[in-house]
């Protein structure tokens, strides 16, 4: 099930069985991405999948950023409906499953590294804290 977003207020947060039945914005690839993925939540599930493996919901809930049980449930299904990630074990209940990224979700990992190296320049002299992204070419913590 995806949930529906778009021009048309009357399908705002609706959910919805098949694409096909999305009001999406606009025929811009870069806003139909952002339709399903361009809420924090979303991209921070698809990081702690891309950082550490399969993880339960429980697991998900822990996340620094704090996402309340129902966003998190939400958002759960909408990537599943995506099929950005999957349920370990699809008989299982949301609460005692892990999930792990399907190929379609882990194709976005160079992405989120290219945004977290770009938060890491252009972020660092309003963010003094900001954390470094782990890749050959970046070090744990921002050194400039």
């Amino acid at each position: 099930m995806l949930k529906a977003y778009g021009k048309n207020s009357a399908a705002k947060g609706r959910v919805v069985k098949s694409d096909s039945e999305i009001d999406w914005r606009s025929v811009c690839p870069i806003s139909s991405a952002l339709d399903v993925l361009g809420d924090k939540w979303s991209l921070l599930i698809i990081r702690d999948l891309i950082v550490h493996g399969s993880r339960t919901y429980s697991e998900l809930l822990k996340s620094p950023e704090h996402i309340s049980t129902n966003i998190l449930a939400a958002r759960l299904d909408l990537l599943v409906g995506l099929k950005l990630i999957q349920r370990v074990n699809p008989q299982a209940s949301q609460r005692n499953n892990a999930f792990q990224l399907t190929e379609s979700g882990a194709e976005l990992r160079p992405i989120l590294i290219a945004l977290g190296g770009w938060a890491q320049v252009h972020l660092k002299h309003f963010h003094a804290d900001i954390l470094g992204i782990d890749t050959p070419n970046h070090s744990k913590k921002s050194s400039q």
